[in-house]
């Protein structure tokens, strides 16, 4: 759904809400219009000495209701639209966000996440306002603008009105001119200062080889152009915003100045009352109000209008991975994997990554996946989850072309850990639990015991509800890896196990209790491991060797060995020149 029909759809639902907070503002401020009326209606009894303590009370009492009556309504209205535009804004997020998660890999390769993050942030705020801060303002200064007009037309003087008004008129064609100005040079100082922010996260994370290689001093240059340029871009912006502060009062000015002297002089020749004349000035400061939120409502449509555009761009991406019109369903999956004639090469390039590959995993083995870096082991097991659509036909699971299975199907039968081994910025405990959200904390505890990772959890100082920070920065390389591998064990109805060189960083006896653990415990669930270590390959049922996109030998660790191709060179490097044929 587009941003423009959610809106209308909002809109719609909520109507009467909508028309409820309007109509609440629109009647406050004929309640507020009231208030200069009764003050020059007071003013004339006082000059005609007819004031007694019972009309002072009355006229008192009347400015208490009309006052009470203003605030009561406005506030009803504000904190109606405003609590509309919160909703609006969640949805519209709720929105963007969704439509993320149904984007491929390759989308978020090609976009900054920071500016992704700056349209969820940014524009659906600009449009948020819009839709709250600029409908109460527009409703406000539109009502205030025909009751004031109302009143002094009608109880004060039509000639003092339309000429006072003349200068001040100007204000929302000044403010509509300047305010883009100023918007454009806030968002360079934004600019400036997120580049300066950058720099500085930037340097602080590598302040060790600054101080090894003696680069303070560059760095600091660095940062004082990156400074003197936010220094210049809000220099810039205090100069418009100067100009801006000093025009406004300066047409109000020139306003109340036509309305002093004209209507002075209307006073003395005894054509409107002393108390309108005062009722008019305050009338008159009421003017200025909506004729500045004019310019301001202007502004704040066309950011909202731009922000719409771009969320549109965002939300007209269609999803590159999708699933089948019509699925295969009802299968007992057992989890035997197939390869056919794989050859594919990623979008926008046309030297293949993989070429010609087969092979077969029956179901319950293990088949392990080795080559040098770049040979294309991560590419064909980004295929098998499908990261990147595989060709069709070229990647089967018992028998069925995974790409005639719902994603959801398909991934909920592999468990995956990528190379990386990602970890969310909460407790130990939800990173492990992370696709089984509900699951019992024994299931957990029993997942970081098959990982190797549950003495570590419970040394440390609040156990599994331990805060492990961005990334898990808190925990080592290997700790990492190991939890990242007991989430994928506490998904214990996968069919298919995928670790990508998942445990490069935990040590040998650690990584060959992980390895007889996950023999033990996947039972009759197939397994593939793709490693650089090729200790972690020697129990495997099968091993296939890549290189440059093709299997170049394959066989169990015995046989590659006697083989003495590019396996058993890899081994003689990992195990220094040392080959053992038993």
């Amino acid at each position: 759904m587009s941003p423009t029909e959610l809106i209308r759809e909002f809109l719609l639902k909520r109507k009467w809400s909508y028309a409820l907070g309007i109509g609440a503002i629109g009647v406050a401020e004929f309640f507020q219009v009231r208030i200069p009326h009764i003050l020059g209606d007071f003013i004339n009894r006082l000059k005609g000495g007819v004031a007694t303590e019972h009309v002072i009370l009355g006229f008192a009492l009347e400015l208490v209701i009309a006052a009470a009556g203003y605030v009561f309504l406005f506030g009803l209205g504000q904190t109606r639209i405003g609590r509309l535009g919160r909703v609006m804004e969640f949805e519209m997020r709720q929105t963007l966000f969704g439509h993320w998660q149904t984007l491929s890999t390759r989308y978020f390769q090609q976009h900054s996440v920071g500016d992704l993050l700056n349209h969820t942030l940014n524009d659906v705020t600009a449009i948020r306002q819009a839709m709250s801060m600029g409908l109460n303002q527009i409703s406000q200064a539109l009502f205030l603008f025909v009751a004031t007009l109302y009143m002094t037309i009608r109880t004060i003087n039509l000639r003092l009105t339309l000429f006072s008004l003349i200068p001040i008129l100007f204000i929302p064609v000044v403010i509509a001119i300047i305010r883009p100005q100023v918007r454009t040079r806030s968002r360079r100082v934004q600019e400036a200062l997120s580049d300066m922010s950058e720099l500085a996260e930037e340097s602080f994370q590598a302040i060790r080889l600054i101080k090894a290689s003696s680069n303070e001093p560059i760095e600091v240059e660095r940062f004082r152009r990156k400074t003197q340029a936010v220094v210049e871009r809000q220099m810039h912006l205090v100069r418009i915003n100067t100009l801006f502060q000093a025009l406004v009062p300066l047409l109000s000015g020139m306003g109340f100045t036509v309305g002093l002297v004209y209507g002075g002089w209307l006073v003395i020749h005894g054509h409107i009352s002393l108390g309108s004349f005062v009722a008019f000035t305050v009338y008159l400061s009421m003017l200025v109000q909506p004729l500045m939120q004019f310019g301001i409502v202007i502004n704040l449509f066309q950011n909202a209008s731009a922000s719409m555009i771009r969320i549109q761009v965002l939300l007209a991406v269609p999803p590159e991975i999708t699933d089948p019109q019509e699925p295969v369903t009802d299968v007992s999956w057992t989890g035997a994997v197939t390869v056919r004639n794989l050859t594919f090469a990623y979008p926008d390039t046309e030297q293949p990554i993989l070429s010609n590959l087969s092979f077969t995993v029956p179901a319950g083995t293990t088949l392990g996946i080795v080559g040098r870096t770049g040979a294309g082991k991560t590419t064909l097991l980004n295929l098998m989850v499908r990261d990147y659509d595989p060709p069709a036909g070229t990647i089967m699971m018992d028998g069925i072309d995974i790409r005639s299975m719902r994603l959801s199907d398909l991934r909920h039968l592999i468990a995956y850990v990528p190379q990386d081994g990602f970890l969310f910025s909460t407790t130990v405990g939800e990173n492990i639990a992370f696709s089984q959200p509900t699951v019992d904390p024994e299931a957990v505890e029993e997942a970081a015991v098959q990982a190797q990772i549950w003495d570590t959890i419970c040394a440390m100082p609040e156990g599994i509800q331990t805060e492990i920070g961005e990334r898990g920065i808190m925990l080592s390389g290997g700790q990492r890896q190991r939890t990242a591998i007991a989430r994928a064990l506490i998904k214990s109805d996968a069919r298919l196990l995928i670790l990508d060189d998942s445990l490069s960083a935990v040590d040998t006896v650690t990584e060959t209790e992980i390895l007889r653990v996950l023999k033990k415990v996947r039972g009759q669930k197939t397994t593939i491991i793709a490693a650089h270590r090729l200790s972690a390959l020697r129990d495997a049922d099968h091993i296939i060797v890549l290189d440059h996109g093709a299997i170049v030998e394959q066989g169990v660790h015995r046989d590659l060995i006697w083989q003495d191709g590019l396996y058993a060179a890899l081994y003689r490097i990992q195990t220094g020149g040392e080959v053992a044929h038993a």
